[in-house]
């Protein structure tokens, strides 16, 4: 006796799920590559801020260093969160706290002491790398079912990979630099060292 599996059915009203195309898929990739960025250099913030760049850190300036990591990792997770689900939160409490964050980093980069260029640039970075997530998520709520409709009958998987490609390099070449202005760049060993021996009595030589 052969049983055929019943043929899935749609709600009264519902339309036909549409594959996504694979320019809402780009930048979708583009968006979560921003929220690393983003993530990683608000870490690297928080880590000048508790070093104290900006002379002794007193209670303010500790205070904000724990906001901008705990901004960096809320970051961290929803890129990874994103990428693994192809979900980012879009509204309006997430909209209203990506701005937020893009005009503390405005005027900490405005605003800083001269002495602390370093924590400027990382601010800069920071603040170029919210702004892409705000664009990307923009265009994908006002142009990505018209993408995925357009995008069904011409996936090329090379063109997206070129596509995720150029994105990393994209947002790399932003959050490096603001990673080698903060703090733990400062003292991160440069990749031609590692490994290295050590001249003869440490660093504590004269």
């Amino acid at each position: 006796m052969n049983r055929t599996a019943p043929a899935r059915t749609l709600k009264p009203g519902a339309a036909p799920e549409a594959a996504e195309g694979p320019v809402a898929a780009a930048v979708r990739l583009f968006a979560g590559f921003a929220g690393f960025g983003a993530g990683t250099v608000n870490l690297a913030i928080s880590s000048s801020l508790f070093a104290g760049t900006v002379g002794a850190a007193g209670p303010g300036q500790l205070a904000a260093g724990g906001l901008a990591g705990l901004w960096g990792a809320g970051l961290l997770a929803a890129a990874v969160i994103h990428l693994a689900r192809g979900t980012f939160p879009d509204n309006r409490a997430a909209r209203g706290t990506l701005l937020a964050a893009a005009a503390v980093h405005t005027a900490a980069a405005l605003f800083s002491a001269p002495a602390a260029a370093g924590l400027s640039l990382s601010h800069l970075a920071a603040l170029l790398l919210t702004l892409m997530i705000i664009a990307a998520l923009a265009w994908l709520r006002r142009h990505g079912s018209q993408a995925s409709e357009a995008g069904t009958s011409g996936a090329h998987p090379g063109r997206l990979l070129l596509a995720a490609f150029a994105g990393a390099v994209l947002v790399a070449g932003i959050a490096t630099p603001g990673l080698a202005a903060s703090t733990a760049g400062q003292f991160a060993v440069p990749h031609g060292e590692h490994g290295s021996t050590p001249p003869p009595g440490g660093h504590h030589q004269r």
